[in-house]
């Protein structure tokens, strides 16, 4: 048994490998009669999309996105919505040692272990590769709910962090590290340069803020807003960590501390004064914005020598030839975001079935 689909009511399943001749993505549970195009998903695939950047791998893929099913008119018709991104870079003949050892740090012995058998070309559907058809997911999703703003974020690469003083959201998308900090995002030049130079790789955090949510979305206890999003995000190609608001910082303040204090508003809902638990409670969004930070480790395919094994159990060292990104995290903030949107769609269908 395999799983290939996310959500509840309004579902997505990626299908295709790294080096196949598509890659792409079927959503199911998206209501009628929305407006939708090729030009309405493109954008958030460019903003992903490989080789804008020396800071990113070289791969050259136009990822040009091709809707096959469920729209007529320009509108959605309520039926499963096909998606489809051709592959045309493709270099299997980069991954020749990679078929005989395994790389640490990536999935090649788990799905070796797990299938018996594995697509060593990029490794297939381990790859992150398959991320592009989620953000095409996403950007359907986000015609599901056009009131919520949702953006993301580079804040930390290798260990160097932004400063908050300095944060300017109108900066993210004019660098390649999608940085609100301008003073960062010119160290992280370097540092990254100086990584891919070696044949190295960086870690980095993302941080997604969705704001316009309603009060009120979130299907405990099993359903729970913040673990629908935590799952959704360390489903994520090389995230190792998610976080909820302050997340494991809350367990370092006093209960006064961690409170989110209320006081009377004017439209007879209440304002908050702080929003330490990232904008949901009790599994439930608060109207405030909702705040997930993901951790991602450093790209798994490097050129250092690592000590593996063979498939046949022999000591080995392997190095990962090839085009890889040297910091995996950059190209993740559009992938954040589409998972962020995927999450709150499902979730806003999920509040309209129960309550109305």
């Amino acid at each position: 048994m395999s799983f290939n689909t996310f959500g509840r009511t309004f579902r997505f399943s990626t299908w295709g490998e790294s080096h196949g001749p598509a890659i792409g993505a079927v959503v199911d549970g998206c209501p009628p009669g929305l407006a939708i195009s090729e030009g309405d998903i493109q954008p958030f695939l460019d903003k992903r999309r490989p080789g804008t950047s020396k800071f990113t791998t070289q791969r050259q893929e136009p990822d040009q996105v091709r809707i096959l099913s469920g729209v007529f008119e320009g509108k959605t018709t309520g039926t499963p919505i096909s998606l489809m991104i051709e592959n045309v870079d493709q270099r299997s003949k980069d991954y020749s040692e990679v078929a005989k050892a395994y790389r640490p740090g990536h999935a090649d012995y788990a799905y070796d272990a797990k299938y018996g058998f594995r697509d060593y070309r990029g490794g297939g559907r381990s790859s992150a590769r398959e991320t592009a058809s989620r953000v095409a997911a996403g950007a359907v999703a986000r015609l599901v709910i056009p009131d919520v703003d949702i953006f993301a974020y580079v804040s930390e690469i290798g260990g160097d962090g932004i400063d908050y003083a300095r944060f300017d959201a109108s900066l993210i998308d004019e660098n390649p590290f999608f940085c609100p900090d301008p003073e960062a995002a010119k160290r992280w030049e370097s540092l990254v340069d100086s990584a891919r130079k070696d044949g190295s790789s960086l870690g980095a955090v993302v941080e997604c803020i969705a704001t316009g949510a309603p009060a009120g979305w979130g299907a405990p206890l099993y359903a729970k807003l913040d673990s629908e999003l935590a799952a959704a995000m360390m489903s994520i190609n090389a995230v190792k960590g998610v976080e909820i608001g302050d997340g494991f910082a809350a367990a370092r303040l006093r209960g006064e501390q961690n409170a989110d204090p209320m006081r009377p508003g004017n439209d007879g809902k209440p304002v908050f004064l702080a929003n330490h638990a990232g904008g949901i409670a009790g599994g439930i969004s608060t109207g405030q914005p909702i705040k997930v930070r993901i951790a991602f480790k450093p790209t798994s395919s490097i050129l250092i020598p690592v000590d593996t094994v063979t498939r046949e159990g022999e000591a080995a060292d392997i190095i990962t030839k090839g085009r890889h990104d040297p910091c995996v995290g950059i190209r993740g903030v559009p992938v954040v975001e589409a998972m962020m949107a995927l999450v709150l769609a499902d979730q806003m269908m999920l509040h309209r079935a129960q309550c109305g």
